[in-house]
């Protein structure tokens, strides 16, 4: 498990905001996990699965909890909020309890 700060536009460590890597032992494959925590709430895991599709589950109550709590969701999924939303909305991405 690999536990790292996020960093802004200026290359400066943001306290608070962690992307957390880790591998996984599913079923028969490896998967590979990339998790958003703010502060001590997991936002969103994006799952990379080479036996099956891969998914997001993002948190039914802490996904868009906060100003900056978003800022960082949209920096970790590559994405803004409007294009997060369309993708819960379409069952793109799953909201489950992550916390």
């Amino acid at each position: 498990m690999k536990v790292q700060n996020m960093v802004s536009n200026a290359g400066n460590k943001i306290a608070n905001q962690f992307v957390i890597e880790q591998y996984k032992q599913h079923k028969h494959c490896t998967v590979f996990e990339r998790v958003f925590q703010s502060y001590n709430s997991i936002i969103a895991r994006v799952t990379t699965d080479p036996c099956g599709p891969d998914f997001v589950e993002l948190d039914k109550n802490y996904w868009n909890y906060s100003v900056i709590t978003g800022k960082y969701r949209n920096q970790f999924l590559n994405e803004n909020k409007k294009e997060t939303q369309k993708k819960i909305d379409s069952g793109e991405y799953i909201l489950v309890d992550l916390n």
